[in-house]
Protein backbone atom coordinates (compact mmCIF):
# COMPACT_ATOMS: atom_id res chain seq x y z
CA UNK A 1 0.00 0.00 0.00
CA UNK A 2 1.18 3.38 -1.16
CA UNK A 3 0.98 6.29 1.63
CA UNK A 4 3.23 8.86 0.37
CA UNK A 5 4.25 11.16 2.99
CA UNK A 6 3.89 14.95 3.50
CA UNK A 7 5.72 17.50 4.54
CA UNK A 8 4.03 20.16 6.55
CA UNK A 9 3.83 22.52 3.84
CA UNK A 10 2.14 20.20 1.72
CA UNK A 11 -0.51 19.59 4.87
CA UNK A 12 -1.37 22.94 5.32
CA UNK A 13 -1.92 23.08 1.52
CA UNK A 14 -4.33 19.77 1.93
CA UNK A 15 -6.26 21.53 4.74
CA UNK A 16 -6.83 24.79 2.49
CA UNK A 17 -8.38 22.63 -0.19
CA UNK A 18 -10.11 20.93 1.77
CA UNK A 19 -11.74 24.17 2.99
CA UNK A 20 -11.57 26.38 -0.26
CA UNK A 21 -12.10 24.07 -3.23
CA UNK A 22 -14.12 21.12 -1.85
CA UNK A 23 -16.18 22.79 0.72
CA UNK A 24 -14.88 20.32 3.71
CA UNK A 25 -14.58 22.80 6.81
CA UNK A 26 -12.62 22.53 9.70
CA UNK A 27 -15.10 20.58 11.81
CA UNK A 28 -16.13 18.27 9.76
CA UNK A 29 -12.20 17.14 9.41
CA UNK A 30 -11.93 17.85 13.37
CA UNK A 31 -14.92 15.45 14.21
CA UNK A 32 -13.35 12.66 11.80
CA UNK A 33 -9.90 13.31 13.53
CA UNK A 34 -11.43 12.60 16.78
CA UNK A 35 -13.74 10.02 16.26
CA UNK A 36 -11.02 8.17 15.38
CA UNK A 37 -8.82 8.96 18.20
CA UNK A 38 -11.71 8.05 20.42
CA UNK A 39 -11.44 4.68 18.36
CA UNK A 40 -7.99 3.70 18.29
CA UNK A 41 -8.10 4.95 22.08
CA UNK A 42 -10.57 1.93 22.89
CA UNK A 43 -8.74 -0.23 21.03
CA UNK A 44 -5.56 0.27 23.07
CA UNK A 45 -7.93 -0.22 25.74
CA UNK A 46 -9.05 -3.93 24.76
CA UNK A 47 -12.46 -2.88 23.22
CA UNK A 48 -13.61 -1.16 26.80
CA UNK A 49 -14.73 2.14 27.94
CA UNK A 50 -16.70 1.39 30.79
CA UNK A 51 -14.18 1.51 34.03
CA UNK A 52 -11.31 2.81 32.14
CA UNK A 53 -10.06 6.41 32.92
CA UNK A 54 -8.77 8.65 30.13
CA UNK A 55 -6.65 11.75 30.84
CA UNK A 56 -7.02 14.16 27.71
CA UNK A 57 -4.21 16.79 27.43
CA UNK A 58 -5.75 19.58 24.92
CA UNK A 59 -3.91 22.44 23.19
CA UNK A 60 -5.48 25.17 22.36
CA UNK A 61 -5.74 24.68 18.21
CA UNK A 62 -7.45 22.78 16.19
CA UNK A 63 -5.09 19.63 17.49
CA UNK A 64 -6.60 20.29 20.98
CA UNK A 65 -10.23 20.51 19.24
CA UNK A 66 -9.60 16.98 17.99
CA UNK A 67 -8.72 15.68 21.59
CA UNK A 68 -12.27 17.29 22.78
CA UNK A 69 -14.24 15.55 20.09
CA UNK A 70 -12.49 12.13 21.55
CA UNK A 71 -13.18 13.21 24.98
CA UNK A 72 -16.97 13.46 24.02
CA UNK A 73 -17.25 10.08 22.21
CA UNK A 74 -15.10 8.14 25.06
CA UNK A 75 -17.25 9.76 27.53
CA UNK A 76 -20.29 8.54 25.70
CA UNK A 77 -18.76 4.65 25.56
CA UNK A 78 -18.67 5.09 29.26
CA UNK A 79 -14.95 6.16 30.02
CA UNK A 80 -13.69 8.15 32.89
CA UNK A 81 -12.69 11.20 31.35
CA UNK A 82 -10.40 13.41 33.06
CA UNK A 83 -10.05 17.02 30.55
CA UNK A 84 -6.85 18.86 31.08
CA UNK A 85 -6.89 22.13 29.43
CA UNK A 86 -3.15 23.15 28.47
CA UNK A 87 -1.88 26.23 28.67
CA UNK A 88 -3.37 29.75 28.72
CA UNK A 89 -3.69 30.82 24.91
CA UNK A 90 -7.04 31.56 24.04
CA UNK A 91 -9.27 28.68 22.22
CA UNK A 92 -9.23 29.04 18.46
CA UNK A 93 -12.94 29.39 16.82
CA UNK A 94 -13.65 25.82 16.36
CA UNK A 95 -11.85 24.27 19.29
CA UNK A 96 -13.61 26.83 21.78
CA UNK A 97 -17.08 25.20 20.21
CA UNK A 98 -15.44 22.05 21.07
CA UNK A 99 -14.91 23.20 24.19
CA UNK A 100 -18.41 24.85 25.06
CA UNK A 101 -20.27 21.35 24.43
CA UNK A 102 -17.75 19.49 26.71
CA UNK A 103 -18.81 21.93 29.02
CA UNK A 104 -22.55 21.10 28.73
CA UNK A 105 -22.03 17.67 28.96
CA UNK A 106 -20.43 18.24 32.41
CA UNK A 107 -17.07 17.66 31.91
CA UNK A 108 -14.26 20.31 33.56
CA UNK A 109 -10.78 21.24 33.50
CA UNK A 110 -8.86 19.17 36.16
CA UNK A 111 -5.53 20.31 35.24
CA UNK A 112 -4.55 18.95 38.67
CA UNK A 113 -5.24 15.02 37.47
CA UNK A 114 -3.15 12.90 38.59
CA UNK A 115 -1.67 11.17 35.27
CA UNK A 116 -0.66 8.09 36.89
CA UNK A 117 -4.12 7.19 37.63
CA UNK A 118 -5.09 6.76 34.32
CA UNK A 119 -5.66 3.89 32.15
CA UNK A 120 -4.17 5.97 28.69
CA UNK A 121 -2.76 9.34 28.48
CA UNK A 122 -4.07 11.18 24.99
CA UNK A 123 -1.55 13.90 23.71
CA UNK A 124 -3.88 16.46 21.88
CA UNK A 125 -1.38 19.37 22.48
CA UNK A 126 0.50 20.20 19.63
CA UNK A 127 -0.31 19.20 16.05
CA UNK A 128 2.50 19.59 12.59
CA UNK A 129 2.70 23.27 13.26
CA UNK A 130 5.74 23.33 15.83
CA UNK A 131 8.71 25.04 14.92
CA UNK A 132 11.46 25.10 17.76
CA UNK A 133 10.66 24.23 21.12
CA UNK A 134 7.14 24.21 22.83
CA UNK A 135 6.86 26.84 25.00
CA UNK A 136 7.27 26.47 28.85
CA UNK A 137 3.65 25.63 29.77
CA UNK A 138 3.53 22.94 27.40
CA UNK A 139 6.60 22.02 28.55
CA UNK A 140 5.75 21.49 31.66
CA UNK A 141 3.01 19.23 30.88
CA UNK A 142 5.27 17.13 28.49
CA UNK A 143 7.18 16.01 31.81
CA UNK A 144 4.50 15.50 33.45
CA UNK A 145 3.05 12.80 30.64
CA UNK A 146 6.62 10.96 30.73
CA UNK A 147 7.16 10.50 34.75
CA UNK A 148 3.73 9.11 34.94
CA UNK A 149 4.20 5.69 33.39
CA UNK A 150 1.25 5.58 31.69
CA UNK A 151 0.77 4.72 27.95
CA UNK A 152 0.11 7.74 25.99
CA UNK A 153 -1.83 7.93 22.17
CA UNK A 154 -1.05 11.65 20.50
CA UNK A 155 -2.99 12.79 17.97
CA UNK A 156 -1.09 13.69 14.87
CA UNK A 157 2.45 13.79 16.51
CA UNK A 158 4.34 13.30 19.70
CA UNK A 159 4.15 16.91 21.18
CA UNK A 160 7.31 18.58 20.55
CA UNK A 161 8.12 16.88 17.05
CA UNK A 162 8.74 19.18 14.11
CA UNK A 163 6.88 16.91 11.89
CA UNK A 164 8.74 18.75 8.89
CA UNK A 165 12.78 17.79 9.98
CA UNK A 166 12.07 14.96 12.49
CA UNK A 167 13.90 16.77 15.57
CA UNK A 168 12.43 15.87 18.75
CA UNK A 169 12.90 18.77 21.11
CA UNK A 170 13.54 18.33 24.70
CA UNK A 171 11.37 17.65 26.14
CA UNK A 172 9.21 15.76 23.91
CA UNK A 173 6.16 13.07 24.64
CA UNK A 174 7.26 9.61 24.47
CA UNK A 175 4.08 7.61 22.92
CA UNK A 176 2.92 4.61 22.40
CA UNK A 177 1.04 4.98 19.78
CA UNK A 178 0.78 7.78 17.12
CA UNK A 179 -2.55 8.55 14.88
CA UNK A 180 -1.44 10.81 12.40
CA UNK A 181 -4.35 12.03 9.70
CA UNK A 182 -4.38 12.50 5.73
CA UNK A 183 -0.88 11.06 5.43
CA UNK A 184 2.26 10.04 7.10
CA UNK A 185 4.00 13.68 7.88
CA UNK A 186 8.03 13.07 7.16
CA UNK A 187 9.43 13.72 10.65
CA UNK A 188 6.89 11.02 11.63
CA UNK A 189 9.46 8.61 9.46
CA UNK A 190 12.67 9.47 10.49
CA UNK A 191 15.06 7.68 12.79
CA UNK A 192 15.44 10.21 15.71
CA UNK A 193 11.42 10.67 15.66
CA UNK A 194 10.90 6.50 16.05
CA UNK A 195 11.19 6.54 19.72
CA UNK A 196 8.98 9.07 20.48
CA UNK A 197 6.27 8.19 17.91
CA UNK A 198 5.91 4.52 18.78
CA UNK A 199 3.51 2.47 16.58
CA UNK A 200 2.41 4.69 13.85
CA UNK A 201 -1.49 4.41 12.59
CA UNK A 202 -2.96 6.56 10.22
CA UNK A 203 -6.90 7.89 10.14
CA UNK A 204 -9.21 8.88 7.82
CA UNK A 205 -10.41 12.60 7.47
CA UNK A 206 -12.10 12.22 3.69
CA UNK A 207 -9.71 13.57 2.33
CA UNK A 208 -10.67 13.02 -1.70
CA UNK A 209 -8.17 11.26 -4.26
CA UNK A 210 -8.53 14.01 -6.17
CA UNK A 211 -7.28 16.06 -4.47
CA UNK A 212 -4.13 14.11 -3.85
CA UNK A 213 -3.94 13.72 -7.35
CA UNK A 214 -3.88 17.60 -7.75
CA UNK A 215 -0.66 17.72 -5.83
CA UNK A 216 1.01 15.36 -7.38
CA UNK A 217 0.65 12.47 -5.19
CA UNK A 218 -0.17 9.16 -5.84
CA UNK A 219 -2.10 7.70 -3.45
CA UNK A 220 -4.09 4.41 -3.53
CA UNK A 221 -7.19 3.85 -1.66
CA UNK A 222 -6.25 3.63 1.78
CA UNK A 223 -9.06 2.90 3.95
CA UNK A 224 -10.67 0.30 1.85
CA UNK A 225 -11.26 -2.13 5.29
CA UNK A 226 -11.14 0.09 8.31
CA UNK A 227 -11.06 4.01 8.90
CA UNK A 228 -7.37 3.12 10.63
CA UNK A 229 -4.77 1.53 9.42
CA UNK A 230 -1.19 0.61 10.78
CA UNK A 231 1.51 2.49 8.43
Amino acid sequence: MKTPPLTTAQMIEVDRLMIEDYGINLLRMMENAGRNLAELALRMLKEAGRGKSVAILCGAGNNGGGGMVAARHLHNRGAGVHLIRVGDSPLKEIPARQWKILSNMGLRDERDFNLRDANLIIDAMIGYGLQGKPRPDVAAFIERINASGTPVLSLDAPSGLDTSLGAASKPIVHARATLTLALPKVGLLTESAIEAVGDLYLADISVPPELYRHLGLDVEPLFLEDTIIRI
